[in-house]
């Protein structure tokens, strides 16, 4: 690649990133004309095209699938029965609105993408809310960040979490053993700090008027099945990288979807295009596009480059790596979409682990997972990042994007400033909670 060409390749990533961040471009757009750009001048080609697949292709599968699954499961009225127990539950206390919220959020979107939980959940919040007379915007912005925080649950929550872990050969089981903990935590976190941060709505109080029969379920049968399509992926997140056949999660996923599908068309509930029309495409197209972006990038080994500079501060002391990572990767998270970014991190970290002799060098070819578990505490780091540092504001992650969108569709407009006030406390104590957690984990590792 000439001087030019990697210049160029630099300003095209900048010029896409800055017309995001500042709202120049619709998303899609600048991204694709970045993509464009950079083909246009022979920088992408075809022999790009594995590399972005290896790389693009989990992540994607696991959105594309927890969408159809979250879709479908949608369609079976559940949520809106959920609505009713959810403002009983309540008993008219914000404080007990706020609560079940992080209680509600967290187990969906440790199995559902994040962004799809919240377009699921909200028109209950949003319901509860008016039910209690309290504004809504706070509770959808602390759904947004419980989503996000609950992708470190398992494995497969958060498509940034899921590129690390398998980047290093991390199965379903082992992630629950190692990292969901430090996921808990994560959640737990926002407790303490939502009467400080929503003061008005966890101090509301009002009277809940007499409760109604609930009505009965249209198509119980639709619910039973579509419950068991996706208590079978969980299933299949769990164990399938142990069968014979070793069903990794972003396959389990299409399965899930494909058998999802297979029911709506089965019981004529709808067409199955109505389904697919309804998968957020954008935010795949995006992502799609981010990742070919970053693959650029990588070929102007620049990366390669900052590896070897790492090394040089920080030789072969893997925990002060591990904690620049973490709050390094949490900071642009909070400013970029953290996939590309946690993408890009990878490759970095894997000639600094191969340049300090944390990893054979055979580390630097595709498809290798057999890392030393001292560098556990590295990969973990960034899974904090990438994951937590988006919390911070409202272009962090798509869950983010969801609600202040949701919120406007409500009639609320959500500011920049308005969401950093929560956002922002919120992320900097999970990231800290993060790096207690790294440290624990180095210590137990005997690092």
């Amino acid at each position: 690649m000439t001087d030019f060409q990697i210049n160029l390749t630099i300003v095209v990533f900048a010029a896409v990133i800055l017309c995001i961040a500042f709202d120049l471009l619709d998303m899609v757009v600048a991204a694709l004309l970045g993509v464009s750009t950079l083909i246009a001048f022979g920088i992408l080609d075809g022999s790009d095209l594995m590399p972005i697949v290896h790389t693009a292709g989990g992540p994607l599968s696991l959105l594309f699938g927890g969408m159809v699954v979250a879709r479908v499961i949608g369609k079976t009225g559940i949520f809106e029965r959920i609505g009713d127990v959810f403002l009983r539950a309540s008993g008219g206390s914000g404080k007990r609105l706020l609560l079940l919220i992080v209680a509600m959020v967290a187990p969906i979107c440790a199995v559902l993408p994040n962004a799809t939980a919240v377009i699921l959940v909200a028109p209950v919040i949003v319901n509860v809310c008016r039910a209690l007379k309290v504004d809504f915007v706070g509770p959808l912005i602390i759904t947004a960040i419980v989503s996000n925080a609950a992708g470190m649950l398992t494995l497969v929550g958060d498509p940034a979490t899921f590129l690390v872990g398998s980047a290093i050969g991390l199965s379903f089981p082992d992630y629950l053993r190692q990292v969901s903990l430090g996921g808990l935590l994560a959640v737990l976190a926002v407790v303490p700090l939502l009467p400080l941060l929503l003061p008005k709505v966890w101090a509301a109080r009002v009277s809940l008027p007499e409760a109604r029969p609930p009505a009965p379920l249209e198509r119980p049968g639709f619910l039973i099945l579509s419950l068991l399509v996706l208590a079978l992926m969980v299933a299949l997140f769990m164990i399938g990288e142990y069968l014979p056949t070793r069903i990794v999660p972003p396959q389990v996923a299409i399965i899930g979807a494909a058998l999802a599908l297979l029911l709506v068309y089965g019981v004529r509930i709808e067409p199955v295009g109505e389904v697919i029309r309804d998968v957020d495409w954008k935010t795949i197209l995006f992502l799609g596009a981010i990742f070919t972006l970053v693959q650029a990038f990588i070929k102007t080994e620049l990366l390669q480059g900052l590896s070897i500079q790492v090394y040089q501060w920080f030789g072969a002391e893997l925990m002060p790596v591990a904690f620049v990572l973490l709050a390094g990767i949490g900071v642009l998270s909070s400013l970029l979409a953290n996939i590309p970014v946690v993408a890009a991190a990878l490759v970095m970290v894997t000639g600094y682990l191969v340049a300090a002799g944390a990893a054979p060098e055979i580390a630097l070819a595709p498809g290798f997972v057999n890392w030393p578990s001292a560098t556990l505490p590295v990969f973990v780091a960034m899974m904090f990042g990438g994951t937590l540092g988006g919390n911070a504001t409202l272009i962090g992650a798509a869950a983010n994007v969801v609600a202040v969108g949701i919120c406007a569709a409500n009639g609320q407009r959500v500011s920049f400033a308005e969401f950093l006030r929560i956002g922002l406390p919120i992320a900097a104590l999970q990231l800290s909670v993060g790096a207690l957690y790294v440290w624990a984990l180095a210590s137990i590792l005997g690092q």
